[in-house]
């Protein structure tokens, strides 16, 4: 009864500490949205440079995630994620006392250092919870915290930089930064599954080039008729190349990165085009076009920044947070890819409601955000996030959870790109609303027939 009573202890002090190092991270990514108008005032610049900055750290974000995981394999989980934290709190204090939007721009790329933070929690807790069961349900806890803060997180960043400017927002972030490199550092317990492995970093320079150049592509093909396409395609060709050349240096190496015979397989290709298609055809409905929509003065609803996401957003994450852990306590037990098709068909379902109801009355729209609320932040993004774990290879368990976290980040910027531009092809008009969200449906249903070929993960299911 007391090995029981320790074995409850331990796992509850990891949390905690898994917990803190996800919020910290969160509060990077969602903290500061209703913050960019300040702080291009009180740097005296202008939004598009501000967005920019926000742009520099999900893209750091998105290439740190690529490798780091399996760095952490090798050097050590608790060690690297320790590092990570140390990192981003120091970026942090930077972004605090920066004097202008280069220094900003700077401190948001080394705050994205902490861009795995989820999946890097996910392996920790996983090596240390052996039972199925109470895996799903923590995993869910912890997967639940990266659709934001309940909420919460927004309304204070909007409350903070009103009151005592932006600094204010990043020096509170630096402090819960602070915190949870401390609680790791103090209480998380140490792995290091591939000790002794060496680290493959010409594979990492490859990898890192292809992703951060579909990345560029992607946020110059949103500037819609301004974009430079000559740009958009070379970046696209310099991709390619980059991505070929990895293969082949994958297939030559004795240690690599990322073994080809781990890529070719189902659970590694499936996975990420689903976790793809799905944030493709999602992320920019609810953080753009829906949002936009309720804004918008001629067509739309005429909401204020902040009364759209407090009505909008808010119940979003909020419901996303508390269906979570239900999601992966469920996903163990009726199986991990039941739960993300129910939750696909869901997102579509909720879809539907915006696409013919939603657009025309602001208490249906609320309904629909709600419904992906439940259906995508709190069922179809809890299990994608945990099937990079559970269906990650033996020999190599960092390397999935961070290629699915740079599919996250890729579909995010594909959406921004695609989604927006149908839209304003019709320009500002109901039209063009319809079309845009048209197309995240076709995209969403498009990830539901890809999640069928994603294989069951047997080994973090009850076997009956």
């Amino acid at each position: 009864m007391i090995a029981q009573s320790n074995d409850k202890k331990s796992i509850l002090t990891l949390m905690i500490a898994l917990l803190a190092a996800c919020v910290a991270f969160q509060l990077n990514a969602s903290m500061l949205s209703p913050v960019l108008v300040t702080i291009a005032k009180e740097l005296g610049t202008n939004d598009a440079a501000v967005g920019f900055s926000q742009t520099a750290f999900f893209t750091a974000a998105a290439l740190f995630s690529l490798f780091l995981p399996r760095l952490s394999d090798i050097k050590g989980r608790k060690k690297v994620l320790t590092v990570m934290l140390l990192i981003m709190t120091i970026g942090t204090i930077l972004a605090a006392v920066a004097p202008n939007i280069e220094v900003l721009y700077a401190a948001r790329i080394i705050q994205g250092v902490s861009g795995p933070v989820v999946p890097l929690c996910l392996l920790m807790l996983s090596y240390e919870v052996k039972d199925v069961k109470q895996y799903g349900m923590l995993m869910g806890i912890i997967t639940a915290v990266n659709g934001g803060i309940a909420g919460v997180d927004a309304i204070a960043g909007g409350l903070l930089a009103t009151y005592w400017g932006f600094r204010s927002v990043f020096w509170v972030i630096a402090v819960v930064a602070a915190i949870s490199t401390y609680l790791v550092f103090r209480f998380a317990p140490e792995s290091k599954p591939s000790a002794g492995t060496k680290m493959d970093w010409l594979g990492v320079i490859l990898i890192v080039l292809t992703l951060a150049a579909l990345l560029l592509a992607l946020n110059e093909a949103g500037n819609l008729a301004n974009a430079n396409w000559l740009i958009v395609t070379g970046l696209t060709v310099f991709a390619i190349v980059c991505f070929i050349v990895f293969w082949n240096v994958e297939k030559r190496n004795k240690q690599p990165l990322v073994t080809t015979t781990h890529l070719k397989k189902r659970a590694t290709w499936a996975l990420l085009l689903t976790t793809t298609l799905t944030m493709t055809g999602i992320f920019a409905i609810v953080n753009g076009l829906v949002m936009s929509l309720a804004q918008n003065h001629d067509i739309g609803f005429g909401l204020n920044p902040d009364w759209a996401s407090l009505i909008l957003l808010t119940p979003y994450a909020l419901i996303g947070w508390f269906v979570g852990p239900f999601s992966g306590r469920l996903a163990p037990t009726i199986g991990y890819n039941n739960v993300l098709k129910l939750g696909l068909i869901g997102c579509i379902v909720g879809i539907l409601v915006i696409l013919f109801y939603g657009v025309h009355s602001l208490p249906i729209l609320s309904i629909g955000v709600i419904a992906l609320g439940v259906f995508y932040a709190g069922m179809a993004n809890i299990i994608l996030n945990g099937l990079g774990v559970v269906l990650s290879p033996a020999d190599n368990q960092g390397f999935l959870p961070g290629m699915n976290a740079g599919a996250f980040n890729l579909g995010a910027g594909l959406s921004f790109a695609l989604l927006p531009a149908v839209q304003m092809i019709n320009g500002n008009t109901m039209t063009g609303y319809f079309n845009g969200i048209l197309v995240g449906l076709v995209i969403t249903i498009l990830a539901l027939f890809s999640s069928f070929l994603i294989p069951r993960p047997i080994n973090a299911e009850v076997t009956q």
